[in-house]
């Protein structure tokens, strides 16, 4: 007759209770972080387009990235800016500079709309806006965001563009709104706005 013992199962015996110099952190002893408030930005801006550029050269493919962005101080002020570079935070620095360099103040009346109607064309883009007297803001596309930024009320804009080419629609709003332009405001280069398209990809 076998009269051994047979093993206890110490594992759950354990004791899993914490030591006694051990404490729970509570509520007062947390030391509370130091908040980090990011400085609010001096125009509102959006982002337009990004792109991604293929470049063909002898030792195969080079990426890059191109970037337009508007921006605006929803008090009459507008700009655009398109930017290049191997990084997208590098195109969308570049960008914005450009947009500041080639803001200027759009000439509008006590309510914040324009005083005629105006029209220009870009490509195959054709844009009019035109007063309509206390109907809000009747506009589609990228050039609902272009009249968001700078602040114009109570205008109805009608885009004629066989294209869906969003970069090529903000310029014909850059440049219809330039129209409205004050004399006092600084001349952008309008040259730089409405330069050649470069063969693309859009990234998804």
């Amino acid at each position: 007759m076998d009269t051994a013992k047979p093993k206890q199962n110490t594992t759950n015996n354990r004791n899993f209770s914490r030591p006694a110099n051990s404490q729970r952190r509570g509520g007062d002893d947390r030391k509370s972080r130091p908040s980090f408030e990011r400085p609010k930005p001096e125009f509102d801006q959006k982002m337009v387009s990004i792109r991604r550029v293929t470049r063909v050269v002898a030792g195969g493919r080079r990426m890059t990235f191109a970037v337009a962005i508007a921006i605006g101080d929803k008090k009459g002020s507008i700009g655009l800016g398109t930017g290049k570079g191997g990084d997208t935070a590098i195109a969308i620095a570049k960008a914005l500079r450009q947009a500041k360099k080639n803001m200027f103040k759009i000439k509008t009346n006590k309510e914040m709309s324009i005083s005629h109607a105006v029209s220009d064309k870009f490509a195959s883009s054709k844009l009019t806006i035109m007063p309509n007297r206390g109907k809000g803001l009747v506009a589609g596309s990228t050039v609902r965001d272009m009249l968001i930024l700078g602040g114009i009320k109570n205008v109805t804009a009608k885009l004629h563009s066989g294209s869906k080419n969003k970069l090529n629609n903000a310029r014909v709003a850059y440049k219809t709104l330039y129209q409205l332009k004050e004399k006092s405001s600084v001349t952008p280069t309008v040259a730089t706005i409405v330069e050649a398209p470069v063969v693309s990809e859009e990234v998804k």
